[in-house]
């Protein structure tokens, strides 16, 4: 059943949407900018808007430990920062130093860069050096797109139970919805069904941005098993 009841993102109401979420600081201001300057390049950094419920989602989990899988010029890694504290710790992996060394600048200029473990270099061999416990409390990926399943194997046994994943792009641009989807689409419409038939997880898809999919990984019953 189809209740219909959503509200077209005309580009008045994204503004007025804008006015009343919180605004970037400074910095998070300029490296906007300096990602905007990159060109086609720049859509791959989330919205202001997405990176606020980032940080917020992490302040509700109250998680120290984050792991995001896709930095680019580290904008969404300054929100998870800010939203872990300064007690927390965001290990976030990327294959370009070239966008990396942009983040780095801003991590510093927003006294956050204590806080974050770069790991240069392919996200599923980062992943799987860490513990196998279930020790993350929050997890991001944004990262590209055929490697979403893996990434989300290798991250869904190291969830703590109650912890969050959050994956992007779970749209793509409204491709992921044909079922003669090729590519990029084809792969992130494979991950949304692999999601939804993940008995691990607790999982709502969200018309936020891209599309994004939040998913609570079960708590542990009496038995001990998830």
């Amino acid at each position: 059943m189809t209740l219909g009841k959503y509200v077209e993102l005309s580009e008045d109401l994204y503004q007025y949407m804008s006015g009343h979420n919180p605004k970037p600081d400074a910095v998070a201001e300029e490296l906007i900018k300096r990602t905007t300057a990159l060109g086609q390049a720049a859509e791959m950094q989330v919205p202001p808007e997405q990176g606020a419920l980032l940080t917020l989602l992490a302040q509700l989990l109250g998680a120290r430990h984050v792991v995001e899988v896709g930095t680019f010029t580290g904008y969404s890694t300054l929100c998870l920062a800010r939203g872990v504290g300064p007690d927390g710790h965001v290990l976030t992996c990327d294959l370009s130093t070239e966008w990396t060394d942009i983040a780095h600048e801003a991590w510093e200029r927003a006294g956050v860069a204590d806080r974050i473990d770069l790991r240069v270099g392919p996200a599923a061999v980062a992943l799987a050096s860490l513990p196998g416990t279930p020790s993350i409390d929050m997890a991001f990926i944004d990262a590209d797109k055929p490697g979403y399943i893996g990434y989300w194997e290798q991250l869904v046994p190291r969830l703590r139970p109650g912890g969050l994943i959050v994956a992007d792009n779970v749209f793509y641009g409204g491709h992921a919805a044909d079922p003669r989807a090729t590519g990029n689409a084809a792969a992130i419409r494979a991950f949304n069904d692999h999601v939804a038939a993940d008995v691990r997880v607790d999982p709502v898809m969200l018309p936020i941005a891209d599309g994004i999919t939040l998913a609570r990984k079960v708590p542990l019953t009496p038995g001990g098993t998830s």
